[in-house]
């Protein structure tokens, strides 16, 4: 029987998306120079627990299984091996026996290696979990404490600050819009923004507005009338008291509409007659009341700018936090998923310490007998004759050649 050993290595590379790489070389038996795997395999051939598993199998005697020849051939990965036997159907026999229990120490050793390895990777695995598990509660702890859960979150209200920013640039443009536009109109109109609004009171008073345009109808036509008539005159006194009467009436009606005095309330008069000045008097209170909104809006908005500006240095701690923990959380996950990966590419090469060996000539009945050669055997009987026949001649002529030699003896 032959057999032989493939003098390759392997290798493999497993990469996970977002995870890790675990990659696993395994370099030739040969490529040792202090360690040969067929002197191993030699020794394991010929060790006693192969020998009696082989001697079970063959249903022999374990004290009688002969020791087998092996002979490794020279600049080769050959194992020759040679089984003694009385006749080939034995010695065949013997041979296949031997090379089972050969092949089920190597597949025994193999199988308790991956179980130690196994065991010594199950502790590594744990500590890696454990380590990933440890990583996870304290980001998740974190992120409990300060409600910061991601960096997106993070960027979103830096982003919400930036915007708040900008509104409050808005604001104060569209309050000094405001302001301006109002305090145009005011000067416009000669008035103010109190006496605008006064005037808009009076003039939405619709018993207020009935005397006002009474009194000016009167007015003007007392005005006319005194342009052709003295003061004396029937008419002109008659209308002189219509007019007084309905200056008394609007000042009464001005004081309990606005609460001012009368003399106010008639300063007012001329400010409520037209309609065009009462356009301009709603734009100006309009103009106030977006500017106060402005103004409203643009302290809110500063309010939380200021709470905002405050948290800003906690809250860039907290990110630079976050950040570290879910660098160590991925960390531990990539460490933990390739070891887990490099634990299935390693179980895929079961021959790393034990190589591969294969049968080049299986056992099969030898074709001639080794021992004892025919001719070596008669030869040596042959000879074996000879030097008997030489040493009784001899023992026969001891005493004609001992008086011959020593003829005074």
């Amino acid at each position: 029987m032959t057999l032989i050993l493939p003098g390759t290595g392997v290798g493999g590379s497993l990469n996970l998306e977002s995870i890790g790489q675990a990659t696993t070389n395994t370099s030739s038996a040969f490529s040792s120079p202090s360690l040969s795997p067929t002197e191993n395999y030699k020794r394991l051939l010929a060790s006693d627990i192969v020998l009696r598993d082989a001697a079970r199998r063959a249903q022999e005697d374990e004290g009688s299984f002969p020791v087998p020849g092996i002979k490794l051939i020279d600049q080769t990965n050959l194992i020759e091996v040679e089984m003694p036997a009385g006749d080939p159907d034995t010695a065949q026999n013997r041979m296949i026996a031997l090379q089972e229990a050969f092949l089920a120490a190597l597949e025994k050793l193999r199988a308790d290696e991956a179980v130690a390895r196994e065991d010594a990777d199950s502790e590594r695995i744990a500590e890696l979990e454990a380590k990933v598990d440890e990583a996870q509660k304290a980001l998740l702890d974190f992120q409990g404490e300060t409600g910061l859960v991601s960096l997106d979150q993070f960027a979103g209200r830096v982003s919400a600050l930036d915007q708040l920013k900008a509104s409050e640039r808005d604001r104060r443009v569209q309050l000094a819009e405001s302001r301006g536009g109002a305090g145009r109109l005011a000067s416009t109109l000669d008035i103010s923004l109190g006496q605008a609004r006064i005037a808009m009171k009076l003039k939405a008073d619709p018993q207020f507005r009935e005397l006002l345009t009474r009194y000016a109808v009167v007015e003007a036509q007392h005005s006319e009338t005194g342009a052709t008539l003295g003061d004396a005159h029937a008419s002109m006194e008659e209308l002189a008291a219509e007019r007084a009467a309905l200056r008394g009436a609007l000042a009464e009606r001005g004081r309990s509409v606005s609460g001012m005095s009368e003399a106010r309330v008639l300063a007012f008069t001329d400010l409520a007659v037209s309609d065009t000045r009462e356009r301009l008097f709603a734009t100006l209170t309009e103009r106030d009341a977006g500017g106060s909104g402005h103004q409203a809006a643009l302290s809110e908005l500063r309010r939380q700018i200021g709470e905002q500006n405050r948290d800003a240095d906690d809250l860039v701690a907290q990110a630079s936090r976050l950040a570290d923990l879910m660098r160590d959380l991925r960390v531990a996950e990539a460490v933990f998923s390739s070891a887990l990966a490099r634990l299935d590419t390693n179980k895929s090469d079961p021959f790393a310490s034990y190589p591969l060996v294969q049968t080049l000539e299986s056992p099969s009945l030898p074709r001639t007998r080794s021992a004892p050669s025919p001719v070596f055997a008669i030869m040596g009987a042959l000879a074996a004759s000879l030097f008997t026949l030489l040493g009784f001649l001899l023992l026969w002529l001891r005493q004609p050649i001992i008086r011959k030699l020593l003829p005074n003896a």
